[in-house]
């Protein structure tokens, strides 16, 4: 038999090799998801800029004067600093007891982590509506339990929700502690994967704990680290639920932040326009984030 060794057609083998890669097989199956999601994300975004660009009777088009007005507005710059400043405060302190906690948990034996990790998750699991208003009940004026607690030991009450520096305090306290539990479960399972023959080299070596944490700990988890902090970043900046239940934005908008003040703005004031124009305010800003972020773990990708 004669063998045929005539070249397969023009753009054939090529194709042929394309599909038998395995990310392009990846890239296949989800984008029909993909596809979804650009949809679903696309249309609201697109309609929110086109909306912020209209005025208060959403029927003449004014382009960006509905920024302009934000931009000169120096309550506007105020609830950005505001907003920042609560994000990267309950950011900050949501990775620090998670990290602290995913390493308590990782040392309990192993048959007896499933309950604690089910039990310090509960306040991630929680929906906010249902978790928030027990906590506005703690701290009510009249009946707060934490405020008989104080009596008790003879520090006394507390107005949390008249006192600007008490309102911001609880309102970070329950941000971070629904927050939290997300950075120990994602900590605690990149704590699984580092190897322990690093950690059982380096004490053979005479390292103390925090040269551990410092030279093996942190630099195998520091990709999970970005990313978890930027996913938080996000949520909490963008957050609605804590501060508008507990506080309403009190005392005189000391509380505020610019998801609240969207909502404030847009529905509660009748002005679709400039609430719109608040909310997309905060992506430029969630941009940048994102950026420094993803930099640095891309460069650490490139340097191994």
């Amino acid at each position: 038999m004669i063998e045929d060794k005539r070249p397969p057609p023009a753009g054939r083998g090529s194709l042929h090799a394309l599909m038998r890669r395995k990310s392009t097989v990846a890239f296949l199956m989800t984008l029909p998801l993909i596809t979804l999601i650009t949809v679903l994300v696309a249309y609201p975004a697109g309609f929110a800029v086109y909306l912020a660009m209209l005025d208060r009777t959403t029927t003449r088009f004014i382009g960006l004067d509905n920024f302009a007005r934000l931009g000169s507005s120096e309550r506007f710059w105020t609830l950005v600093v505001q907003t920042c400043l609560y994000a990267l405060i309950a950011v900050a302190l949501s990775a620090v007891i998670g990290f602290v906690v995913a390493h308590l948990v990782n040392n309990i034996p192993a048959r007896r982590q499933r309950t604690w990790r089910g039990l310090l998750l509960l306040p991630w699991v929680i929906p906010l509506a249902m978790s928030v208003p027990t906590w506005r009940l703690l701290f009510d004026p009249s009946f707060s339990p934490i405020n008989w607690v104080l009596e008790y030991l003879g520090i006394g009450r507390i107005n949390w929700f008249v006192d600007a520096g008490w309102a911001r305090f609880a309102v970070i306290l329950v941000t971070v502690w629904s927050s939290a539990p997300f950075f120990l479960v994602m900590y605690l399972a990149a704590l699984k994967s580092v190897p322990e023959e690093l950690y059982e080299a380096a004490s053979i070596d005479g390292a103390t704990w925090w040269q551990r944490t410092r030279y093996i700990t942190l630099p195998m988890m520091r990709n999970v680290i970005a990313v978890t902090a930027l996913y938080s970043l996000i949520v909490i900046f963008t957050g609605f639920t804590i501060v508008n239940v507990l506080t309403y934005g009190g005392p005189l908008g000391a509380t505020q932040v610019l998801g609240t003040a969207a909502f404030g703005i847009g529905i509660l004031g009748g002005n679709l326009p400039r609430g719109a124009a608040v909310a997309l305010s905060m992506v430029p800003i969630l941009a940048v984030a994102a950026i420094f972020l993803l930099r640095g773990i891309a460069r650490r990708g490139n340097e191994a």
